[in-house]
């Protein structure tokens, strides 16, 4: 695997040469890495990475807060430059922000605080660790990273340059979910053994492509980045690169994430003792990843996490945003997003992104013995990040547990991708013991320019 480590004027100039830095005013010098950032009495200076669907989201969300100004917004592809501008135009957004292809371009940029990384999953951890590294606060979109290895990488470049790095699963911030956190820890619930994650939903199959001429506009060669350079095709580019092992990791690492890692807090636990999966593609159609995932993760005091996925089940639904209100819950056997935490004096569903839970005991036939709920959570996660940029303490979803959350995920998939066999797990070295085709997947090669590097 590639160890070789581009300095800063390297990495410059390959953005350069290869004509990304478009738009990109000339750098002043590097803001000094440790140095707290924060409003110092200004708005806050921030830019993106990514204006796609999640990105345009986000820029939606801290485009209009009083106190944030967006700087730049870097995207590879053009095409995209003008769905910003209209974002900006009929949504009355204040803001004009310059475009660039390349966010590297703008990392020496003194004035700029925080990056949004809303990137493909392969992007996360580059895009993470030079945001860092360039004394950059960090919101990253979730999965942490592409592989265990990158999400470990990650945390270190916060840690050593004193970053705040918010994750993107926006649930943590609920106050409902803290609740449900210390409802579970007061005993309420009993010993818990058992706990099943829901992944269900209605993918549609994105059929078969050929490979094709690069859109015009469309810088593919950035956009690609760390992963494996290949002929472009449709079905390996925006959004549908979920399916791809080179870019991502199916449901599990995309949606099923978010159930994860409440899962994970949920049950107060780390690191599992051993990992197995199964699945199949019941689709006939390009990609990779299993679009039906069973995963089951034992963790110490006898504990098992079962995540099941199908991505071809019209019937379960995903909670709609406007019925995340307070105390409105979901008709639990068709909510395809939800979390089962089964205790020895109760059970209790879980509904992500402030849909809300319920306890019910053996006194309980439809009346629950305990609930809550919350309101859309987006916005609370950002206040949260933005509140920990000033303070400097740990954000809601700080890296940490973000990886850690990820890493789950990352394993099901591995175990899959072995075959399907049990795998025990070392969480001191985040490796497999004795098992080489399943540690080959914990990093990557990357291409020249473009390195994760070993020393962050």
């Amino acid at each position: 695997m590639s160890t070789k480590q581009p300095n800063r004027r390297q990495f410059l100039k390959a953005a350069t040469a290869a004509g990304i830095a478009a738009g990109a005013a000339s750098l002043p010098s590097r803001v000094r890495a440790n140095e707290p950032t924060g409003r110092k009495g200004k708005k806050f200076v921030v830019a993106m990475m990514g204006i796609g669907i999640r990105g345009k989201d986000l820029f939606r969300l801290i485009g209009k807060r009083d106190d944030v100004e967006v700087a730049y917004l870097a995207e590879p592809d053009q095409n995209r430059w003008k769905d910003a501008t209209d974002i900006i135009q009929k949504e009355s957004i204040p803001q004009n922000p310059k475009f660039v292809k390349d966010f590297r371009t703008i990392l020496d940029d003194k004035r700029i605080d925080a990056i949004f990384n809303a990137t493909p999953d392969h992007w996360h951890a580059l895009g993470t660790i030079s945001a860092c590294q360039a004394g950059k606060d960090v919101y990253s979109e979730k999965p942490a990273s592409h592989t265990p290895w990158e999400g470990r990488q990650m945390v270190k470049a916060a840690r050593k340059y004193n970053r705040i790095v918010q994750h993107g699963t926006h649930t943590r911030s609920g106050d409902y979910a803290h609740a449900a956190v210390e409802y579970i820890k007061s005993g309420k619930l009993g010993d818990v053994h058992l706990a099943r994650i829901v992944n269900m939903k209605e993918w549609k199959p994105i059929g078969h492509k050929e490979d094709a001429p690069t859109p015009e506009g469309f810088d593919y060669n950035l956009w690609t980045g760390p992963a494996p350079l290949k002929p472009y095709n449709p079905n390996r580019a925006h959004y549908r690169w979920h399916w791809w092992w080179d870019f991502s990791g199916g449901d599990i690492i995309n949606d099923g994430i978010h159930q994860v890692d409440l899962a994970r807090w949920l049950i107060g636990k780390d690191f599992p003792k051993s990992v197995s999966a199964g699945g199949s593609r019941h689709y006939d159609h390009d990609g990779q990843t299993p679009d039906t995932q069973v995963v089951t993760w034992e963790f110490d005091n006898n504990l098992t996490l079962v995540f099941e996925m199908a991505l071809w089940t019209p019937y379960m639904k995903k909670l709609s945003w406007d019925k995340r209100q307070p105390y409105t819950f979901p008709n639990w056997p068709f909510d395809g997003m939800r979390i089962e935490i089964y205790g020895t004096k109760g059970l209790m569903y879980f509904a992500r992104h402030g849909g809300g839970w319920q306890v019910f005991d053996e006194s309980s036939e439809t009346k629950p013995v305990a609930q809550q709920g919350d309101v859309k959570l987006d916005a609370k996660h950002l206040d949260n990040f933005f509140d920990c940029m000033e303070s400097r303490k740990t954000p809601n979803a700080d890296i940490e547990e973000g990886h850690r959350s990820t890493l789950l995920s990352q394993m099901g998939n591995i175990s899959y991708r072995c075959g399907g066999r049990k795998l025990l797990f070392d969480p001191t070295t985040e490796s497999f013991p004795n098992e080489p085709d399943a540690n080959a997947l914990l990093k990557r090669t990357y291409r020249e320019g473009f390195v994760v590097p070993d020393e962050v």
